[in-house]
Order: C-alpha cells, then sequence, then structure tokens
C-alpha cells in the first residue's frame, strides 16, 4: 500500500492503530518474546534462574550471615522483608526470560498444573541450587562468618515435625499467590510481583521464628551446603513440595485446570503478551 493512501484512511480513522507501529511492535516486541520459546534458548532461561536464585539467596542467607559478622545491626523484620523485596525486583527485571521462578516449589507447581513442561523442570531446579549455592559462597566468603547461620533449623523447643508443616502451610499460601496471580482475569502483570514480595515479607514476620520461612529448597540448600550442616534438610524439601501439591489442588477448586494462556505466559517467562505458542513451548 502506499504510504499516501496509507496516511489518508489514517487520517479519515485516527482511532485506528498505525499499521507501521504495529509492524514494529511485532517485530521489536512479540518476536524477541517468541523466540524464548525456542529450546534453543534454554541457556538464557536458565542463566535467568540461576542470577535471580543468586540475588534471592544472597540476601536471605546474607542476613544472618550479616547478623553474625556484625551483632544487632540487622533485625529479624529487616532479615524477613529483605527476600522479599528482592524477589518483587527479580520479577520486573527478568521474570519474562524464565518467569523468575526462583524456588524448585514453584517449578514443580507450575507443571503439576500443566502450565510448566516437566522436561524442563530438571535444568530449572539444578540452575536454582547452583544459585542459591554461588550466593551462600560468596556470603560467607566475603562477610567473614558462617553460612549456616543464614540458614533455617527448627527453632529450638520445636519438633522437625511442627517446621514441616509450618513449611508446608506457608507455601501453600505463596503458591496459591503465584498460581492466583498467573491465572486468566486473575493475570495482575507486573503488579504479581507486589503480590509474590509481600506475601514473602508476611509469612516471614509470622512463621520465621518456627521454621526460618524458607519455603524454597534451594534457599535452605545452599547455605546448607556450603556451611556442611544438612540437619533437617528434609523439613525444607518435603514442606515446599507438600505445600505446593496443595496449592495446585486448591486452584483446580477454584479455577479449574490449567492457568490457561495466561498461566502458561507466566510460568515460562511471558508475562505482558499474548505471543506464547503451545506447540514451541
Amino acid at each position: 500500500m502506499p504510504d499516501d493512501e496509507q496516511m489518508q484512511q489514517e487520517a479519515a480513522a485516527p482511532w485506528r492503530p498505525s499499521a507501521r507501529l504495529e509492524a514494529m511492535w511485532q517485530r521489536d516486541v512479540i518476536g524477541p518474546l517468541d523466540d524464548f520459546q525456542d529450546p534453543s534458548q534454554e541457556w538464557r532461561r536458565l542463566f535467568s534462574e540461576l542470577l535471580g536464585t543468586f540475588f534471592l539467596v544472597l540476601v536471605a542467607c546474607g542476613g544472618g550471615v550479616m547478623g553474625e559478622a556484625f551483632p544487632n545491626t540487622i533485625s529479624r523484620t529487616a532479615a524477613v522483608s529483605a527476600p522479599g523485596l528482592m524477589v518483587l525486583g527479580i520479577i520486573l527485571f527478568m521474570g519474562k526470560v524464565s518467569g523468575a521462578h526462583l524456588n524448585p516449589a514453584v517449578s514443580v507447581a507450575f507443571s503439576l498444573r500443566g502450565d510448566f513442561p516437566w522436561r524442563r523442570v530438571p535444568g530449572y531446579i539444578v540452575a536454582q541450587l547452583v544459585g542459591a549455592s554461588l550466593a551462600a559462597w560468596f556470603a560467607q566468603s566475603v562477610i567473614n562468618a558462617s553460612a549456616v547461620v543464614g540458614s533455617n533449623y527448627p527453632a529450638s523447643g520445636y519438633t522437625s515435625t511442627d517446621a514441616f508443616l509450618m513449611e508446608a502451610v506457608l507455601t501453600l499460601g505463596l503458591v496459591s499467590v503465584i498460581l492466583g496471580t498467573a491465572s486468566g482475569a486473575q493475570n495482575l502483570g507486573v503488579f504479581g510481583a507486589l503480590g509474590v514480595g509481600g506475601y514473602i515479607i508476611l509469612a516471614g514476620l509470622w512463621g520465621s521464628p518456627i521454621s526460618g520461612a524458607s519455603m524454597n529448597p534451594a534457599r535452605t540448600f545452599g547455605p546448607d551446603l556450603v556451611g556442611g550442616n544438612f540437619t533437617d534438610y528434609w523439613v525444607y524439601v518435603a514442606g515446599p513440595l507438600v505445600g505446593a501439591g496443595l496449592a495446585v489442588a486448591a486452584a483446580y477448586v477454584l479455577r479449574g485446570p490449567g492457568g490457561g494462556l495466561a498461566g502458561s505466559g507466566a510460568a515460562q517467562g511471558d508475562l505482558f503478551t499474548e505471543a506464547h505458542r503451545p506447540d514451541r513451548a
């Protein structure tokens, strides 16, 4: 179509989007996002998960380690707020790349709901564990305090079963928020980050005295590995996985199977467009 004819049509119907701008949007926005559905781009997603989990565990573990090195400088409120704020930031800066799972329980939950391919789960989990371990090693090396003090263990006077139940219930809430803000009409886009980050802070404020409010097997794995202490680590694997499974069941009751196009997009990184193509997942 000649440019002058196109301009006349646009002038006659100013409410219609410019075909030229629409073509540019398709090329510059939809095209690159759709590339992330290409299996050859999986390394980008895995790096995203590694980097994001690194920063999450850096502040989650770092709060305890920094408090050990500098007594009375890090309050419990600050220590449990930092991970929530970090997750909020991470979702905003790299959620479109990998979905910002940052947590094996979240990857498993998305797959149980059918929003994320099971074949991609092992790679995500390995990336998360590596990122968590690097963060704990960095915190221990630079701050000069054992990563053990930045890990999670059942509180004195409470059994591992108590801590397990706390982790399961807290993770049930966390994954429910994640699945809920990534489903159909409830898809809140960037504002979903506020819900997830806010929940992590609130759960930490309430539940951390008993179990540490990990809700994340990777978050506890890194400090345990670097610190060489896996005491009661089963609590921080079984609790979050059970909680995630319960959250998927609750989501089924609330919304039916799957999170729809929005849920699949959020799980795989396509938060802000409808460019997701299941045939290339």
